[in-house]
């Protein structure tokens, strides 16, 4: 396998414009749903105590604590740090030195205390992913900071790895639930019928989706069982194309995703966690250029050769060459093969005829199933550790070949360290992931658990399982709320993103997620009971706070009680459908059909008995006084940003940013590109300091390649005279440590040599 260091860079670069989507996102409701007259107010869940500031930090892990030592309230303090984590992202989004450790540590540090006061609008999947892909950037980011360069590290390969197994982790526990929760339309291989009009906030290519073929609907959920539960265990294979094909495979799943659902940052956080299946190699095939070896490949690659004698520098035989690349081959169209045979045999796939298309049924039973995790689970353990022994053991081996013995000792110093975090991370994480089988979790060493209970309060690692079970089977459930001024005249309250109006079309609002929208998703699948921030969202809107309404709608102007709050509200859920062509082929005027299903809420108004009483049993009413504005300078300033801000759509920013951003980059790497290269002739000095072991390695490695092209002539034109093997065997007898210093000698130039050189 080639290096990683581009698609290492990739990867960040993707983590700074998932980071600032995700505080940008969050930054614009704020004010809605953790404001101090908000949905729910974040300062609720900082109880101060009598307990040290250090104290309360490591008990509630969150920098909202430092408000007050700012001169600032909660609810400004959140706004603070959403406004520094979308500033360091968007740094590190346009320059490569800010794409750092320290810097990654910080926007870890920011989000997590978002967190930690985020309760239900926070809890979400893909946050949880975001704050353990976050923490793995802190051991994968380079310390450009304190070392001042981006150079290539030879423990790169070793904390990568750690992206990989989370990838892993996460796709393969997204198919294995599906089966286990014994979802009927899983099993029946019919969820996608459903899934395209009951997700969340599906787009307009969703509708088009959702009239393909129910064979085609049930091919493409045995494709999604392939690509996340057998596809995932190539992701470690030591074949190189393997891995490749099954990034692709994971690419065309997630950009499908993308086009018919809006799933904010998650679908392209999992696209970054991708980047770990590649390669340099790879990417120079993306880019149209050349590859070549790597730094740490070259150096290696010498420093063998010089311990080695003259005759045995020749590379294998191409004999040899094409029997490897043909094994490799064959072993590659055995695992494909397989792969399919097995996809048809358990799945009973089928031509059909009458259909024209492929039938296709679950072929096993949920006992087989489950003998199948108990099975797997363990050696996907093995196959982990296995994994990254070998990365560590490469990378061990890389500072062992690294020229000089001080940048060998600080090599080995920091592969030791990290490596002993890669295991650790690693270790920690065997808990959530064997959650996916009850006796592998149970039968789990004690002490792992116990490590993993101390640091699952950080979220470092967490469990995963995407579209357990399908809802909206009968139709997919909405909840719409309408309010009135007289009681009888009643007007529907339209959201901007989710389903309520028939004729509207589906938004498209990826990265952004509109937290209230998907809160009103789930409040629809249950009871009023089970989400009491309904509640609220009643007792706000009847109270006409304008930062919930904006929640609903960014332009006041479209929210229908806008110049006075109303009287009366009330809620009722509808079961909704995508509707159909019609007969002759043209389509609907409409998107929506709609059938009124109950009273979701009753009819309340300020002081009615009912509200008041759910206000209560939920404490969701503040008896505090009304808090007065901070007239401290930073307070100031927060709320000079939020001025300029307030009425443009979340939308719209992100995508200026990104796109903005984007473009930025672009045009500095193609200025960089077409820079015209001057050849500089350096003249030394007395007083010249001596140059770089870099330049120094560059230098040997062209010298070595002359040689080496020199040797194969000679090879080549002629054979050994009897002179020459026996200087070859006077070589071969010579001890171990003379050879070392001999390598030493030519590997080390001294500085009389290197001005010369230069010369």
């Amino acid at each position: 396998m080639g290096g990683t260091v581009l698609p290492r860079r990739m990867f960040l670069w993707c983590m700074a414009v998932i980071y600032l989507s995700a505080f940008v996102s969050l930054y614009v409701q704020i004010p809605g749903l953790y404001g101090n007259e908000g949905l729910l107010p974040a300062r609720w869940r900082l109880r101060y105590s009598g307990r040290s500031l250090w104290e309360q930090i490591l008990a509630y892990p969150s920098l909202l604590w430092l408000g007050p030592q700012l001169g600032l309230d909660t609810h400004t303090c959140m706004e603070l740090l959403c406004l520094l984590g979308a500033a360091l992202s968007l740094a590190a989004t346009l320059h490569g030195a800010f794409r750092d450790s320290v810097v990654f540590l910080c926007l870890w540090a920011l989000y997590m205390s978002m967190y930690q006061v985020g309760q239900v609008f926070l809890y979400f999947q893909w946050d949880s992913l975001l704050l353990e892909a976050g923490f793995l950037c802190i051991f994968v980011a380079p310390l450009t900071i304190i070392r001042g360069s981006q150079s290539v590290r030879e423990h790169d390969g070793v904390t990568f790895w750690l992206v990989r197994w989370l990838l892993f982790r996460l796709m393969f526990a997204s198919g294995v639930v599906k089966l286990s929760s014994r979802c009927p339309t899983w099993w029946g291989l019919t969820a996608l019928t459903y899934h395209y009009e009951t997700q969340c906030i599906p787009t307009p290519l969703a509708w088009w989706a959702h009239q393909l073929p129910v064979w085609w609907q049930k091919l493409s959920v045995v494709g999604t069982y392939v690509i996340e539960i057998a596809v995932p265990v190539l992701f470690f294979s030591p074949l190189r194309r393997l891995r490749i094909t099954s990034f692709y495979l994971q690419i065309l799943l997630q950009v499908l995703i993308i086009l018919s659902g809006n799933y904010n940052f998650f679908n392209l956080l999992t696209l970054a966690l991708c980047l770990s299946l590649l390669d340099d190699q790879h990417v120079h095939f993306w880019l149209r250029k050349p590859y070549k070896t790597s730094h740490n490949g070259k150096n290696i690659k010498s420093v063998c050769a010089l311990a080695l004698p003259r005759r045995h520098h020749a590379l294998p035989c191409s004999s040899e060459s094409r029997l490897w690349s043909w094994l490799s081959y064959a072993v590659e169209l055995s695992v494909w093969a397989l792969l399919i045979f097995g996809t048809i045999v358990c799945f009973d796939l089928r031509i059909d005829a009458q259909k024209k298309g492929i039938s296709s049924r679950t072929a096993f039973t949920f006992h087989h199933f489950n003998q199948f995790l108990k099975a797997v689970t363990i050696p996907c353990v093995w196959m982990g550790v296995l994994s990254l022994m070998w990365a560590m053991v490469t990378a061990m081996f890389r500072c062992a070949c690294v020229s000089g013995f001080l940048r060998r000792l600080w090599g080995t110093v920091q592969w030791t360290i990290f490596g002993a975090a890669a295991v650790g991370m690693f270790t920690v994480s065997l808990v959530p992931f064997t959650f996916i089988e009850y006796d592998t979790n149970a039968n789990l060493w004690p002490g792992v658990r116990q490590a993993h209970e101390l640091v699952h309060r950080f979220q470092l690692v967490n469990s995963y399982g995407l579209f357990r079970r399908m809802t909206g089977v009968g139709g997919r459930p909405e909840v719409v709320i309408e309010g009135s001024y007289d009681g009888s005249t009643w007007v529907e309250i339209e959201f901007m993103y989710k389903p309520g109006n028939m004729s509207a079309p589906p938004s498209v609002v990826t990265p952004h997620q509109p937290r209230l929208d998907w809160q009103m998703w789930f409040a629809a699948l249950g009871p009023q009971q089970q989400s009491p921030w309904f509640t609220s969202l009643m007792y706000r809107l009847l109270q006409g706070k304008q930062d919930v309404i904006e929640l609903i709608q960014t332009d006041i102007g479209q929210y229908p009680f806008h110049q006075q709050p109303p009287v009366y509200l009330r809620a009722h859920r509808y079961k909704y459908w995508f509707t159909e062509p019609k007969a002759d082929g043209s389509f609907p005027e409409r998107w929506w059909r709609r059938v009124y299903d109950e009273e979701f809420y009753p009819t309340v108004h300020l002081g009615s008995s009912f509200l008041e009483g759910m206000l209560n049993q939920f404490g969701l009413k503040d008896s505090s006084p009304p808090r007065r504005a901070s007239k401290a300078t930073l307070a100031r300033a927060v709320r000079w940003v939020r001025s300029q801000v307030k009425g443009v759509p979340a939308p719209l920013i992100l995508w200026t940013l990104i796109g903005g951003s984007a473009l930025f980059c672009l045009l500095r790497g193609l200025t960089q590109r077409r820079r015209p290269k001057v050849a500089q002739t350096p003249v030394p000095t007395e007083t010249e300091s001596e140059p770089t072991q870099d330049k120094l390695d560059e230098k040997c490695e062209e010298e070595e390649e002359e040689g080496d092209k020199e040797m194969e002539e000679e090879d080549e034109g002629s054979e050994e005279s009897p002179e020459e093997r026996e200087n070859d065997e006077e070589t071969d007898g010579q001890s171990q440590e003379e050879v070392e210093e001999e390598v030493e000698e030519r590997e080390e130039p001294t500085e009389e040599q290197v001005r010369e050189r230069k010369r």
